[in-house]
């Protein structure tokens, strides 16, 4: 395949609307695809609709146990206001080396740099005497409800991954988890004009914003990862300017790390909420929105070292690092099944414009990672 029939399935993915759902119109692009070169898929729903669907793809000759990973998820975040995009986000718009459009770098470019690093790699079937699997989720940007759909045993007997979104090229070798959360406050409704006889429920969430500000102040900082980074984000409550409020919620995030991890971080909170209901009149519950693991691999261990090496020999205009992101991907669930499994994330070209209006990849690069894939999977079977 030359390069503009490859950057031509990028711009047709960036072409179909994956805003927080409608993936299996990109499942059913990439099957058909696929298809084309002789690579069965299975297209896995996940809403009864049909509208969100994971795929799944697996190469090679199995001849023995050894499973290399890829992942890339098919959903976007929202457009906003389309007025104030300088091209249209579903264009795929090229001008020189940029595409623009939502999506561009997070994560299609990404994800079609998978496919056709496994269609190139299915047609030297020599290369692989084990298995390349690969795993496309619906629903990464809100909640990973794909992810989790994932069946254990497809995680559990891989031996490395490669966790596709865009990186310019470098590598990731360690990310914190994400745990979102929902304070949930309960008082007592009264007129304005006689506070005393309400019980204020948006301040049950003050004295809690108050200790929030201050539990996280002492923990287990991380070697890698370093401090378990918090916030409160949203505040709701109130529905009249002249009534005390009975109900109030807060939605708070924290970025857990593998010093202070997903369990502890539920104990700490649920231990603040304990101790101001006991000692205040206030009633606060928590719950558990999102659940995320923090993925930490060994940045001297082979895929680390080795996806450095591949990239930078891709990538010849740059100096390629390993580093670390307080980011969470699809990996964060998949390590729960398979907790020791090494996991990197390498992508193209985001020039930090990921979530952006300016979304945009490079087609070099996106070309470049195709490479970059198609050899560390070569690699990994090599040296085993």
């Amino acid at each position: 395949m030359d390069a503009a029939a490859k950057v031509q399935i990028l711009r047709d993915l960036i072409q179909i609307p994956t805003v927080n759902g409608n993936e299996a119109a990109v499942s059913d692009y990439l099957a058909r695809l696929l298809q084309q070169h002789g690579i069965a898929s299975r297209v896995q729903p996940i809403t009864a609709d049909g509208k969100r669907t994971n795929l799944i793809v697996e190469i090679g000759q199995g001849q023995t146990d050894q499973v290399f990973g890829f992942t890339g998820h098919q959903d976007t975040v929202a457009v906003g206001d389309q007025s104030e995009w300088d091209h249209d986000p579903f264009a795929a718009t090229v001008v020189g080396d940029k595409l623009y459009g939502r999506g561009a770098a997070d994560m299609k470019s990404g994800l079609a740099a998978e496919v056709l690093a496994v269609i190139e790699l299915a047609e030297h079937p020599e290369l692989v005497p084990g298995k390349v699997r690969l795993l496309i989720t619906a629903g990464e940007e809100y909640g990973a409800p794909g992810a989790y759909q994932i069946k254990p045993e497809l995680l559990t007997d891989l031996d490395a991954l490669v966790v596709g979104e865009a990186t310019d090229g470098n590598v990731t070798y360690a990310h914190s988890g994400s745990f979102n959360y929902r304070i949930v406050s309960r008082g007592k409704a009264a007129h304005s004009s006689v506070p005393t006889q309400g019980i204020n429920a948006i301040q049950g969430l003050v004295k809690y914003i108050e200790q929030e500000g201050q539990i996280f102040a002492e923990l287990p900082v991380d070697q890698t990862l370093g401090n378990v980074q918090h916030s409160v984000t949203v505040i709701r409550g109130g529905d009249q300017v002249n009534t005390i409020p009975d109900a109030a919620e807060l939605l708070g995030n924290v970025r857990p790390t593998s010093a202070f991890g997903n369990q502890a971080v539920r104990a700490l909170l649920q231990q603040t909420v304990d101790q101001l209901n006991e000692t205040t009149d206030y009633q606060l519950e928590l719950q558990v929105i999102h659940d995320f693991y923090p993925v930490e691999s060994d940045p001297n261990a082979w895929l680390v070292q080795n996806a450095v090496a591949t990239s930078q020999a891709s990538y010849p205009d740059r100096k390629i690092h390993a580093g670390i992101d307080n980011g969470a991907t699809d990996a964060s669930v998949f390590v729960k099944q398979n907790p020791d499994l090494p996991v990197v994330v390498l992508g193209p070209d985001k020039a930090g414009t990921s979530h952006q209006r300016t979304e945009h990849t490079t087609i070099s690069s996106f070309l470049a990672t195709i490479n970059v894939y198609r050899d560390l999977a070569t690699r990994f079977f090599a040296q085993n």
